[in-house]
């Protein structure tokens, strides 16, 4: 009889202690309320920054500005009809470029900044002047004016470019030397 009781003790302290296993739950749960904020906080600085550069736009009658699918604008200072080739990837860009702040001071004149050869897309560079670099062809010279986030961003340049800086940019393609690799 003790051994009966003892295996069915045996038993039911078996099966009860079988349970599958229960998540803990985490102490404190957060509400996702940061990237609320923050994407609130950028989408009005995105939005102030293009009411400075339609500003400008409207006050500057004498040039057609053109708005890039990617969200910054640009005009032609000097525009080649002839030359179909722009830049695809690996090609060698040549090009000159100054960069001002929103109200045309400088910031890094093409003297500071000299010739610079980039092989597109392959190579840092901020994402408007990359994008921008691609519309143009050899011998153009391009005005473009670029909201913080397509610039320098957040983090600036860690040198002479703030946080969250628009900027102009006048651009001077000098030559593209195509990638042979394709």
């Amino acid at each position: 009889m003790t051994r009966t009781i003892l295996i069915i003790l045996v038993l039911a302290l078996g099966v009860s202690s079988c349970k599958s296993p229960e998540a803990r739950r985490p102490i404190s749960q957060k509400s996702g309320s940061f990237i609320k904020i923050s994407a609130e906080r950028n989408k009005k600085l995105n939005t102030e920054e293009l009411a400075q550069i339609q500003n400008i736009i409207e006050k500057d009658t004498s040039k057609t500005y053109i708005a890039s699918e990617s969200g910054f604008f640009y005009y032609y200072n000097t525009k080649v009809e002839k030359d179909t080739i722009t830049p695809t990837f690996g090609d060698i860009v040549n090009f000159d470029y100054d960069v001002k702040d929103i109200n045309g001071n400088d910031i890094y004149s093409d003297n500071e900044i000299h010739p610079r050869d980039y092989a597109m897309d392959q190579e840092e560079i901020f994402t408007g002047l990359r994008e921008g670099l691609k519309l143009m062809k050899p011998g153009e010279t391009v005005t473009f004016l670029f909201p913080s986030q397509k610039a320098y961003g957040y983090y600036g340049d860690k040198n002479k470019i703030g946080t969250n800086t628009p900027v102009i940019c006048e651009v001077t393609v000098n030559s593209i030397i195509q990638n042979q690799n394709d």
